[in-house]
């Protein structure tokens, strides 16, 4: 369904540097990009524009948004958000969505990465040795800084600085007028290698989707929807929370597929079972 297709990667951040090679390998794809897609105007990380809509739906937004710029029927993009791991409390965590859309077929296949490998920081500083030691941690200047007056003045930004002597002219002239300065992660793909990493794992999950084919009408993409929990403790035989059956469904024509025991253990630890260890 893909091989020797044009597609277009929604980008203007540099991310064909780790998806084209992938593309053009693993689907035989030939990928092209649309110049000066401004991507921005879905929402930037450092908050001069917010993104109005979740994750998912500004993701399908920047696939739109490439194929009103291009004569193309296939479409990849990529979506990154930082914060809060969503099981891992205290931990900060980038999550990547990935997302092949085809108009021609009417598909669309997601896949997602979350990793906790990630340099998202930022602080109010008021001195030299504070931005330093800021810089350092945050792994500059192989990966870029972002810097404005504070938190919620974006009067004066300067983003994508990496390197030692553009920082400290910017700190300088920031420090004129404000006692007090902000500095963030430049967390865009091209200033940061640790982000574009997980870009490339997302990417991979993507492929490894794509390449799952409904048994029934060999539609790419077949993939879990749905999760059902019950595995029986091997001691009392009573349910679990742990998973039982992963269902998975096609995009196309919808047939399903039960796959028991997805994790290849048929009874839970009695540690996990509510029953025996509550």
């Amino acid at each position: 369904m893909f091989q020797g297709r044009r597609i277009l990667i929604a980008t203007n951040h540099g991310k064909e540097a780790v998806i084209s090679p992938l593309l053009e390998k693993e689907l035989n794809l030939k990928c092209e990009l649309v110049e000066n897609l401004q991507t921005d105007s879905l929402g930037t990380f450092s908050g001069e524009i917010d993104r109005v809509s979740d994750p998912l739906t500004t993701l399908r937004n920047k696939c739109l948004l490439g194929l009103k710029e291009a004569d193309c029927d296939l479409v990849i993009a990529s979506e990154g958000s930082f914060g809060a791991h969503p099981s891992l409390f205290f931990v900060q965590a980038n999550e990547e969505l990935v997302m092949l859309l085809d108009t021609k077929n009417a598909i669309e296949i997601t896949a997602k990465s979350i990793s906790t490998t990630t340099n998202f920081d930022s602080k109010e500083i008021s001195n030299w040795a504070e931005l330093t030691d800021f810089a350092e941690k945050a792994l500059f200047p192989s990966h870029g800084l972002i810097l404005r007056p504070s938190k919620s003045d974006y009067s004066e930004i300067y983003k994508g600085v990496s390197d030692w002597v553009a920082l400290e002219s910017i700190f300088n002239k920031l420090k004129k007028n404000h006692a007090v300065i902000y500095v963030e992660t430049d967390m865009r793909a091209m200033f940061n290698p640790t982000r574009m990493k997980n870009i490339e794992q997302a990417t991979l999950k993507l492929i490894e989707k794509i390449n799952s084919k409904c048994p029934e009408c060999q539609c790419p993409g077949f993939d879990v929807t749905e999760v059902i929990s019950g595995l029986p403790c091997e001691w009392c035989n009573r349910p679990t929370g742990s998973t039982l059956t992963h269902i998975s469904t096609c995009k196309k024509c919808y047939y399903q597929q039960e796959n028991k025991f997805p994790n290849g253990k048929e009874f839970e630890s009695p540690e996990f079972c509510n029953h025996c260890n509550p």
